[in-house]
């Protein structure tokens, strides 16, 4: 079984969730993200936000994923300080949805006066609300971003041990790992981090507060990095109890601590019916056999 902790899933597409399904993929959370092109209403974040808690929780249950979100003002947007500050009027009335296992994805971008005002902000409301956080490292001049997040984490009071310091490379995760913080790794198709380095800062550092995952979205990416990645890991001679906890029980321990994620979630699960509906939609088209768990007359697409 794995977890991909970081996956916008809302990008993706049905055949996606099938492959991840049968890769092992058991459940997932899709941080609230920047969506390819600025908003430009408050209203769409309210849709958006709306969509991760509702449809898209129901699709991925259509085909036996248990999904969860994160709920945040990305940095990126956090650069419009009009609509900006709209959205966090907003964000309380989405923290504590069912569901909702994080503040995130925040941080900084290009590192302005902006984002640091809106990410100290979000740092109280986690603080507030209890919830873990879910950082994004900026892709320029990453280190100085990194270590910048964890100082401002440090002086808004929160614990290490609640703050998931996500997209690392080489020249982060040593102080990352050894400030007390959970180290994500995004695996990318020729960018980030690639498999095979991440193999190797698994060898080199062990498997504890490691987490790896997709950030699968819209993009040229890849939403089964985290079972391929587990496959050269073994095929690399990393021990499996060093793969689960990487690829699963790393996650499930940050993220669980919202109170909102649990192993029986997906161990005791409904079986799978795609009859069910969601406000009278289905994830089926006319003349489409739906699954059943259980069905003699199972037709496999």
């Amino acid at each position: 079984m794995y977890i991909d902790p970081h996956i916008h899933v809302v990008s993706r597409t049905t055949d996606d969730y099938e492959a991840m399904q049968k890769a092992g993929i058991v459940a997932v959370i899709e941080p609230a993200f920047w969506l390819g092109q600025p908003r430009t209403e408050v209203g769409s974040f309210k849709d958006y936000f709306s969509t991760l808690v509702g449809w898209e929780r129901f699709r991925a249950s259509q085909f036996g994923i248990v999904h969860y979100c994160t709920m945040g003002l990305n940095s990126k947007e956090a650069n419009n300080e009009p609509l900006a500050e709209q959205v966090m009027e907003l964000l309380p009335l989405y923290v504590g949805k069912e569901g909702v296992v994080a503040i995130g994805e925040i941080g900084y971008d290009d590192q302005t006066e902006a984002e640091d005002k809106f990410y100290r902000l979000q740092l109280e409301l986690a603080k507030e609300v209890d919830l873990p956080v879910l950082i994004h490292t900026p892709h320029r001049d990453k280190r100085k971003g990194t270590i910048r997040s964890m100082d401002v984490s440090e002086e808004h009071g929160l614990d290490p041990k609640m703050v998931i310091v996500d997209h690392n490379n080489e020249e982060t995760v040593k102080e990352v790992l050894d400030r007390g913080y959970y180290a994500g790794f995004t695996i990318y198709p020729h960018t980030k981090m690639g498999s095979e380095r991440m193999v190797e800062i698994v060898k080199q550092y062990g498997p504890e507060r490691i987490i790896v995952n997709s950030a699968a979205d819209w993009g040229i990416s890849d939403p089964l990095a985290v079972p391929k990645t587990a496959d050269l890991m073994r095929k690399s001679g990393i021990p499996e109890e060093h793969i689960k906890l990487v690829t699963y029980q790393n996650a499930l321990t940050a993220f669980g601590q919202s109170g909102q994620m649990d192993e029986q979630d997906w161990l005791n699960a409904a079986p799978l019916d795609q009859t069910k509906k969601m406000s009278g939609n289905s994830v089926l088209r006319g003349g489409q056999t739906p699954r059943v768990e259980g069905s003699s007359d199972f037709v496999e697409n």
